[in-house]
C-alpha cells in the first residue's frame, strides 16, 4: 500500500501546527466546561404565584369534596306534586295525572297507601319515595283526636271560622303575614313587586314571586283575589316610547327595541297574538301580558 501520497498532507509547518494544537485546546476546554458547568436559570419566586397557586387548590378540594356530595333530599307534602317534582321522583305522564285529577276534587291523600291507591304507582318506586313524604300534622296526630264523631264535628264547625277574601292590591303587609307560611320577608317581597307592576292583574303572578312554595301559593289563592283598581293605566302599546316599554317589568329593554322596531316597520300591533310574533317576547306570559296593554 502506498502512503506516500498520503505522507504529504501529514506535513506541516511550526505556525500550522501552533494553530492546530491551540484549536484542539478549545475543544477540549469548551467540551468540559460544557460537562461540568451548570447552565440552568434559576427560578424567580413570585409570592403572588404562590398565593394564587394555594388558593387553586383549596378550591380544586372544594369542587372534589363537593362532587362528591349527596344532594340534600327534603320532606313535602305529596298532595302538591307538581308535572316537574313527579318527573324527578320517577313518576310517569299517567301517574301525576291522576294526582292532579284527584287535587282538582279539592282532596287530599293522607297516607302512602293512599297515594299509591290514587297514582297507581309501583310498590318500588312507593318503597323509595314514601320516607320523603310530610303529611300535616292532623294527619299525623290522629290519634290524639276524640274518637266520637259527634263530638269532633261539633267542635270543628265551632271553630271554623269564615274566610274573608281580600283584593291582593289592597292588601298591607298585615294582611299577608297571617296567611300561614308568610312572614315578613316573603309579605314584603309580595307588595315590592306589586309596587314594581303597578298592580297584579292575575293571582297566577304569586308563582312569580321568589320563595312562595306550591302551599303557599294555594293559601294565599283562598284568602286572596285580584281586583283591578279603575285608577289604572294601561300601557298603550302603539304609542309608547322606548323607555316606557324598557320599564315594564315583562319587556325590559331587548324586547323593548324590538317592539319599536316591529312598529316602524310592520304599523301598528293590533293584538297580543301580532306581539308574540316578535323574537324574544315570553309567550307563557302573553295572558297576564296582555291585561296590561292597551291595543
Amino acid at each position: 500500500m502506498n502512503f506516500k501520497g498520503v505522507t504529504k498532507y501529514l506535513k506541516f509547518t511550526n505556525h500550522q501546527r501552533s494553530g492546530i494544537f491551540l484549536l484542539f485546546t478549545i475543544i477540549v476546554i469548551l467540551q468540559a466546561v460544557y460537562f461540568f458547568a451548570d447552565f440552568t436559570i434559576p427560578e424567580k419566586s413570585f409570592p403572588e404565584k404562590e398565593q394564587w397557586m394555594s388558593l387553586q387548590s383549596e378550591i380544586d378540594a372544594m369542587k372534589f369534596t363537593k362532587s362528591n356530595e349527596k344532594p340534600k333530599v327534603y320532606a313535602f307534602n305529596p298532595n302538591f306534586i307538581t308535572d316537574y317534582k313527579g318527573y324527578k321522583l320517577g313518576m310517569n305522564i299517567q301517574e301525576i295525572d291522576r294526582l292532579l285529577a284527584f287535587r282538582k276534587e279539592n282532596k287530599y291523600v293522607s297516607s302512602a297507601k293512599e297515594f299509591q291507591e290514587i297514582t297507581k304507582i309501583s310498590d318500588s318506586l312507593l318503597n323509595v319515595i314514601s320516607p320523603l313524604f310530610k303529611f300535616p300534622d292532623w294527619v299525623n296526630n290522629k290519634s290524639n283526636f276524640k274518637t266520637d264523631r259527634k263530638e269532633f264535628v261539633k267542635k270543628e264547625f265551632a271553630k271554623k271560622e269564615k274566610i274573608v277574601i281580600l283584593d291582593i292590591n289592597q292588601a298591607s303587609q298585615e294582611d299577608l303575614v297571617k296567611v300561614y307560611g308568610i312572614g315578613e320577608a316573603l309579605s314584603q317581597r309580595i307588595l315590592k313587586q306589586k309596587e314594581i307592576l303597578g298592580c297584579f292583574v292575575s293571582m297566577e303572578q304569586m308563582n312569580d314571586v321568589w320563595g312562595l312554595s306550591p302551599e303557599v301559593i294555594y293559601e294565599l289563592n283562598a284568602h286572596f283575589k285580584v281586583v283591578i283598581p279603575i285608577s289604572f293605566k294601561k300601557i298603550a302599546i302603539n304609542e309608547a316610547s322606548l323607555k316606557e316599554l324598557a320599564q315594564f317589568s315583562y319587556f325590559r329593554y331587548p324586547l323593548a327595541k324590538q317592539i319599536v322596531t316591529y312598529r316602524s316597520m310592520n304599523g301598528n300591533i293590533d293584538n297580543i297574538e301580532d306581539l308574540s310574533k316578535i323574537k324574544g317576547f315570553p309567550v307563557d306570559k302573553a295572558k297576564i301580558i296582555s291585561l296590561y296593554l292597551e291595543f
